[in-house]
């Protein structure tokens, strides 16, 4: 699991950034996002200057760290803002004071709400509450009791079956061309013109015989 952007941003605005090395309230030397030579490689030492760049990269190696230590530290799974405020915390006291701290214990009983009380616990720095560490600590504990909002699914369309392709429509028989009115009368005309010659000839045949 990693450190997800609510817990990143909470890391930066705390921590700050600063490119040239400085002491700590806790007299410790500090550089970009809070790295101490406590945390790997580089070591920090007074004069130390670097590029914003390269403290962007610091941090990413060093949360690496604390995301292992936190991770190994539990033995119930978190969701991502409780892990995330866990790296945190776990960053700002270091991973021996995390792995015994009450948050790690009460958070593996199963009492998330005493869990997430006892981030309050870690107020101080050289034995003295610092005001900065009590708001660290509240936006934390808000984080860590910030439940997670599952994105939904994305609804997909049903799809829409294609129209049925109609039947092609029945060929249409080709007109059959009617004859003119005049033509049966004609034929019959015709016909009865040539039955009377006809009988005329054969009467003038017989008449002649």
């Amino acid at each position: 699991m990693k450190t997800n952007r609510s817990g990143l941003e909470l890391i930066k605005r705390f921590e700050g950034l600063r490119l040239t090395a400085y002491l700590c309230p806790a007299d410790v030397w500090t550089i970009g996002y809070g790295h101490t030579s406590a945390a790997g490689a580089p070591p920090v030492v007074k004069g130390m200057k670097i590029t914003a760049q390269e403290a962007s990269d610091i941090l990413a190696r060093d949360l690496a760290k604390y995301e292992a230590a936190v991770a190994k530290a539990l033995t119930r799974t978190p969701n991502e803002n409780q892990f995330s405020a866990m790296v945190s915390l776990c960053y700002n006291i270091g991973a021996g004071a995390f792995v015994g701290s009450s948050v790690a214990k009460r958070f593996n009983a199963g009492n998330e709400q005493g869990a997430a009380d006892a981030f309050r616990l870690w107020n101080k720095a050289g034995g003295k509450v610092l005001p900065g560490l009590i708001r660290r600590r509240e936006d934390e504990r808000t984080l860590f009791l910030t439940p997670v909002v599952s994105q939904p699914k994305p609804v997909e369309p049903v799809p829409v079956p294609p129209a049925p392709t109609p039947p092609p429509a029945p060929e249409t028989p080709p007109a059959v061309t009617q004859p003119p009115a005049t033509a049966a009368p004609d034929f019959a005309k015709w016909v009865i013109g040539a039955a009377a010659a006809l009988i005329a000839a054969l009467a003038a045949w017989m008449m002649k015989g």
